[in-house]
């Protein structure tokens, strides 16, 4: 799983920081989610395509470590790697750098696939488990 990642870069926005031009701390599991969405989308399946087939995607775990504030207008990197083949849950593991490469923040996030109906814990589909396996041998 080590080289499944992506690189998803963004400018911090006014309105996520606080008057120090931080960027406000509660910002960041969106910045994860960004960079879930868009890795997902990088293997060549979408969120919303996983929906629409029925299976849907809560987290159940999240662990944030700070190491440095992101400022105001500046370009972060969300990496966002696999960390190993999913089955009824997958798990990422997140860094954030800025543009001078500096490790600004790690994450960690577990979801389950869960059937969008009731709700109860589903397999992976297959689409995705494909998808990866191809990803991993290119």
């Amino acid at each position: 799983m080590k080289g499944l990642y992506f690189d998803y870069v963004l400018r911090t926005r006014y309105a996520e920081t606080d008057q120090m031009g931080v960027v406000y701390y509660g910002n960041y599991p969106q910045y994860l989610e960004l960079g879930r969405v868009e890795w997902l989308r990088s293997i060549g399946f979408t969120y919303k395509a996983m929906e629409e087939e029925g299976v849907m995607m809560p987290v159940v775990s999240l662990q944030i470590q700070y190491k440095k504030p992101a400022l105001y207008d500046e370009l972060i990197t969300i990496r966002t790697k696999l960390k190993e083949l999913p089955s009824t849950k997958i798990e990422f593991d997140y860094e954030i750098l800025n543009e001078r490469g500096e490790l600004l923040s790690t994450a960690n996030t577990i979801l389950v696939f869960v059937d969008a109906k009731t709700f109860r814990p589903v397999r992976c589909p297959e689409k995705v488990l494909k998808l990866i396996e191809e990803k991993m041998s290119n």
